[in-house]
């Protein structure tokens, strides 16, 4: 995962935090001048039905449902960020464009050649496509891949019914 949709992710979290904070500001605020227009009418000896703030289609029950769908907006803004801060992975290609450089004179000819269409493709290849591109047979590629596993350069994950092969 990169710094950056961490970071993104915290900022949203912020925003959030912030949004919450100047709603609840917002909602007490509202609450205490309903309140205050309410206990004027009734002074008055209006029933329930003629307060304003009592009336279904008035100013303040549409503050009231403003209020509420702003909370649910700023509850998804968090929920983005903590899931850009904690659970998003980016794929493999994007993750292994850094991978580490080794010494290819160490290599044989064939290894060299399986480490080029792995670098080739950013890092990233599937076992079935290594054996179309050098022309190695299944257990001629295995066991190429045995030999760079063995010497740290690359790793084998299961997909399936094939193994994606991602340099270190």
């Amino acid at each position: 995962m990169t710094q950056n949709t961490k970071n993104i992710g915290y900022l949203l979290m912020g925003f959030s935090v912030i949004l919450f904070v100047f709603l609840t500001i917002i909602k007490v605020q509202v609450d205490e001048q309903s309140a205050f227009l309410c206990e004027k009418f009734h002074e008055n000896q209006l029933n329930m039905n003629e307060c304003p703030v009592h009336k279904t289609n008035s100013f303040w029950a549409n503050v009231s449902w403003m209020i509420t769908a702003a909370y649910g907006i700023a509850a998804l803004i968090f929920g983005t960020g903590a899931y850009l801060s904690f659970f998003y992975k980016l794929s493999t290609k994007e993750l292994k464009k850094d991978f580490k450089e080794i010494d290819t004179s160490k290599l044989s000819d064939e290894e060299k050649k399986i480490y080029n269409v792995i670098k080739s493709k950013e890092g990233s290849a599937y076992q079935s496509d290594l054996m179309k591109e050098t022309g190695f047979s299944k257990v001629k590629v295995t066991r190429i891949l045995d030999k760079l596993e063995s010497k740290d350069i690359l790793e084998r994950k299961r997909r399936g019914m094939t193994n994606i092969i991602v340099l270190k």
